[in-house]
């Protein structure tokens, strides 16, 4: 029987400890592409290159039979593996796993979760998957039976055209975590402020900082809540950002 094909690629790097337990994870279920950022790309949301060009080396970080290192975003990165390298279309598109949470509001701007929604938009299964630990010497180790457990009903269930999953792991030994819950986006919010600094020469720069807030936070069927609950959330992702319920609204004030 001929083997799924599964991409993998990620924001925080080709190198990165997140991407490589999710390959060594991906390996036991198909056949194993890596096309990842060559830098950390975290925070570069759904971003293309477009005024320059993209460049692909070659790399042994994964011990597959290819895998590149992209000069691009993670958008790129799926593309290009995509449109360039396969000669069609794969099985199955995992990003990570990300080093930090990527719950409620955070998929917008998450370079992990835009791989993800590419590869829906292209029409393939895809999976992004974070740990809600963002030290560079996470423990990953906790999250494989649920990763496991999720590519499986993945490659035996495909994901509905445009849409994706969104994983959030928390930051809990194993045997603490509850298992797997799936939720819906939680509204919660960044509250943003720039703090102003000066350099040397007298001139101000500026570092955005802020506050995580959960505008919700007695609802118990979001990811937030099943994170803080200590289950693994799961939150079904679609590309369609269309406001469904406001449009007979608008069709009454202007389309007349």
């Amino acid at each position: 029987m001929k083997r799924p094909k599964i991409l993998v690629t990620n924001d925080d790097g080709v190198s990165a400890p997140g991407i490589l337990h999710l390959t060594a994870i991906a390996k036991n279920y198909g056949d194993v592409i890596v096309v990842a950022p060559n830098k950390p790309q975290s925070g570069m949301g759904h971003a293309i290159t477009i005024n320059s060009t993209l460049h692909l080396q070659k790399t042994n970080y994964h011990h597959v039979a290819e895998e590149y290192a992209c000069s691009g975003t993670p958008v790129d990165c799926v593309k290009m593996a995509i449109n360039h390298l396969l000669p069609e279309k794969p099985d199955l598109i995992v990003s990570g796993i990300n080093h930090g949470s990527n719950s409620s509001i955070n998929v917008i701007y998450s370079g992990t979760m835009s791989a993800a929604v590419e590869g829906a938009l292209e029409g393939c299964s895809s999976i992004g998957f974070s740990l809600c630990d963002y030290s560079h010497e996470a423990d990953f180790e906790a999250s494989t039976p649920f990763i496991k457990k999720i590519i499986e009903y993945a490659l035996q269930h495909p994901l509905p055209q445009g849409t994706c999953f969104n994983v959030n792991i928390p930051k809990l030994p194993l045997h603490l975590i509850s298992g797997i819950k799936v939720v819906r986006q939680a509204k919660a919010n960044w509250v943003e402020r720039f703090d102003e600094r000066q350099d040397p020469y007298g001139r101000s720069y500026y570092w955005l900082t802020g506050e995580f807030i959960n505008f919700e936070p007695e609802a118990s069927d979001t990811d937030e809540a099943a994170l803080k609950a200590g289950y693994v959330s799961v939150v079904p992702t679609q590309v369609d950002l269309t406001a469904h319920a406001f449009i007979a609204t608008c069709k009454t004030k202007l389309e007349q």
